[in-house]
């Protein structure tokens, strides 16, 4: 995946545990975990408001995209404009 999730960074740099924040923004502390660990598809721009609200951080404190060159993944390919 190009997009690296740095919320345990985050979590660190604020003292703030994982349960306290998962708490706090209203998911359950299994979806943050798995949010933490990169092993979702996606993120609700609700929660990530709650997040950065929380953490009183940007979103790109958070989310962090890596290209990979290595692997081709179509799914992460620009997108091209119709013209």
């Amino acid at each position: 995946m190009a997009i690296i999730i740095r919320l345990d960074v985050m979590l660190a740099a604020r003292k703030v545990r994982s349960n306290e924040l998962a708490r706090a923004i209203g998911i359950t502390p299994s979806n943050l975990s798995l949010l933490k660990s990169g092993k979702v598809k996606g993120i609700r721009f609700e929660t990530l408001d709650a997040i950065c609200s929380y953490l009183d951080c940007q979103p790109g404190d958070i989310l962090e995209h890596v290209p990979n060159q290595d692997v081709p993944d179509r799914a992460n390919a620009p997108l091209r404009r119709a013209g």
